[in-house]
């Protein structure tokens, strides 16, 4: 994983369609780019946010497939996920809840309105047509409106280009792993296209802790099957007009052991329960440039659906179902060599049709102005209003300075910013009057106000980085249950603060090691204790080797202290989960230029843990597979 990454010109007209970058001599375009920051192509050096990028080569290295081993590393980022492969994963980040990050996926807001707490459920996307993902921390509402209060994940799949182009791959392994992905992609005349397919499978993935099962109680092991296809398209109807379409469709499968409440505390059920997902997304654009390129235009029109059942023995089934309509348009304007115009308008209609109908619209507008003030500072201002004809107007805003001290390869940098999350459907309008509670219509948007501070230095000839940011987010409003427990109330009230850190040494020119730590103390501020599920530790060490022109190798360390959690049922609402470290290595070996044979090592040390508890996390898992390319 790095902080940076070079682009081809390619890849970076995939990330937006009117994205420019200097080229080099190879092809290579010589300036490290990051789009989520600031909704243009921006030079990282130009960006005050904490961003960590993770491209398509660091997730062949690490043999990811899928988002949630992508993600595990990542610093200021806590990956919980119930069990094995397609469990719910959600992510903590800077001590945020779990539905306070944006995710995007090529532009489309991948929130499900029909989720209870409208979070992004990442345990069931896969990463085979992933070209890059960005990781902004921070509260980023100022630019992205609702759920961005702890930060925004930014995804951006693979574009076609030059000649067509075929991959395939197979792969087999421990728990009846069994996957294959294949895709196609290049361009025609004005037509450039891509398009991916995959399927990953689980068999046998043991996720119960024998000691919460009766004396001769077998354990059920978990199996989930994931199918996903999507395609991105794209047609130059001339120098300065073109047309853009993406399409992300997925069903899966999970058997896992639920409760049985019969008893108190509860018990895993002795048969198996079902989860089935079937989602779709699409979004089209259009872009036109004027001005010699000065000024660029995209309109854009995406749908989402995403429609979730439950079967669970002797009890009645139960399924979720939501969609999202969401229009949007941006220009971003080049006032001078200086100073950068951005502003957009976004118009979304969510809406739930079972286990209740409801839906909510949501009209935005929003202004940034990127600034070169003079020589090395460079500053971004954005301002934000969106309206909501459920609970009316929010204004959010964010400010990120950044300068280099060129005399010593010092990089400060600093942002303030402000986000806001909008109740979710379910939880204004659904009732469980059996249970004497009900939702509650005239909630308020959860609310944050974060900033941070941060240094960056070079040194040994660029050979060696470090830096640190240390960060402080205050939360208002949280809606959580009032104190008759029949209803929500935005009445929570918290805070997170902590530190973010690395060194990147490379000491040859084949070897890249790489070590983060992240320290973060959340707290609920009504009753004076830790949050759940956030440690306040968390590190990780990546060793990249380069071994000869054919082979590589990665090793990583990821390590996370205790933390606060209950127990499966939370019979027992507090108490304190130990914490675990995890060893994985990995190797890629070139057998040609057209077939790669690969193979890894999960959980090296075979380390029992649970994460959430309750839950164990895969043991020792060993894989191995072709990957081929024509």
């Amino acid at each position: 994983m790095r902080l940076s990454i070079v682009l081809s010109t390619a890849a970076l007209v995939a990330l937006s369609p009117h994205a420019r970058a200097d080229v080099g001599d190879d092809g290579d375009a010589i300036t490290d780019i990051v789009v989520a920051a600031t909704r243009v192509p921006t030079p990282v050096s130009q960006v005050a946010s904490s961003v960590t990028l993770i491209t398509a080569a660091d997730i062949a290295a690490k043999q990811a497939h899928t988002l949630p081993d992508a993600l595990k590393d990542v610093p200021g980022l806590n990956m919980v996920q119930t069990g094995g492969p397609g469990g719910q994963a959600y992510v903590f980040m800077r001590g945020a809840n779990s539905n306070h990050v944006k995710v995007l996926v090529d532009g489309i807001d991948m929130g499900d309105p029909g989720n209870p707490n409208a979070a992004f459920d990442f345990g069931q996307f896969l990463t085979p047509d992933i070209e890059r993902v960005e990781v902004l921390r921070g509260p980023q509402s100022g630019l992205y409106g609702s759920d961005a209060i702890g930060g925004v994940i930014n995804i951006i799949t693979k574009a076609g280009d030059g000649p067509a182009r075929l991959t395939a791959g197979i792969e087999g392994g421990s728990f009846d792993t069994f996957n294959q992905n294949g895709g196609v992609s290049g361009a025609t005349g004005p037509l450039h296209y891509a398009a991916t397919i995959a399927h990953f499978r689980s068999g046998a993935t043991p996720v119960t802790p024998l000691d919460l099962l009766a004396p001769g109680e077998k354990r059920n092991d978990d199996s989930y099957d994931n199918v996903t296809a999507s395609a991105k398209l794209g047609y130059d109807i001339s120098d300065t007009v073109d047309l853009g379409l993406v399409g992300r469709y997925t069903k899966t499968d999970l058997r896992f052991t639920g409760d049985d409440f019969s008893t108190s505390p509860s018990h895993p059920a002795a048969l198996q329960s079902q989860n089935d997902t079937l989602q779709y997304y699409t979004r089209g654009t259009a872009h036109v440039s004027l001005l010699d390129g000065r000024l660029n235009q995209t309109l854009g029109v995406a749908y989402g659906s995403v429609k979730t059942s439950a079967h669970t023995p002797d009890s009645d089934d139960t399924y979720y179902v939501g969609d999202r309509v969401k229009v949007d348009w941006q220009a971003d304007y080049a006032v001078s060599a200086q100073h950068t115009l951005v502003v957009g308008a976004e118009h979304q209609r969510d809406a739930i049709h079972q286990p209740v109908a409801a839906d909510t619209t949501l009209d935005g507008g929003y202004a940034e102005l990127q600034s070169t003030l003079f020589e090395n500072f460079h500053d971004t201002v954005s301002v934000r209003y969106d309206g909501n004809d459920r609970f009316g107007g929010k204004v959010t805003y964010r400010v990120a300075p950044t300068y280099l001290v060129a005399a010593t390869g010092t990089r400060l940098k600093a942002s303030v910013g402000s986000g806001f999350k909008a109740p979710s459907l379910s939880e204004m309008f659904q009732d469980y009057p059996a249970f004497g509670f009900f939702g509650n219509p005239n909630l308020k948007p959860e609310s944050s106000t974060g900033y941070d501070l941060g240094v960056e230095q070079d040194m040994a000839a660029g050979r060696v980085q470090v830096g640190a940011t240390w960060y402080h987010i205050d939360f208002t409003d949280l809606i959580t249950q009032n104190a008759s427990f029949t209803s929500y109330a935005n009445i929570g009230k918290a805070h997170s603060q902590g530190m973010e850190g690395f060194v990147a040494v490379r000491p040859l020119e084949t070897v890249t090691v790489r070590l983060d730590y992240t320290y973060t103390q959340a707290y609920d501020d009504v009753l004076n204790q830790e949050l759940l599920r956030r440690p306040r530790h968390k590190g990780s060490v990546d060793v990249r080797w380069q071994a000869t022109d054919r082979l590589s190798l990665d090793g990583e360390v990821v390590a996370v202290g205790s933390f606060i959690d209950g127990n499966r049922d939370f019979s027992i609402p507090r108490l304190k989960a130990p914490g675990y470290a995890t060893v994985d290595l990995a190797a890629n070996y070139d057998f040609s230029e057209m077939v790669t044979v690969y193979g890894r090592i999960t959980n090296l040390l075979d380390k029992d843990y649970q994460s959430p508890t309750g839950f164990l996390r895969p043991g020792r898992g060993i894989f191995g597979g072709v990957r081929a390319r024509l």
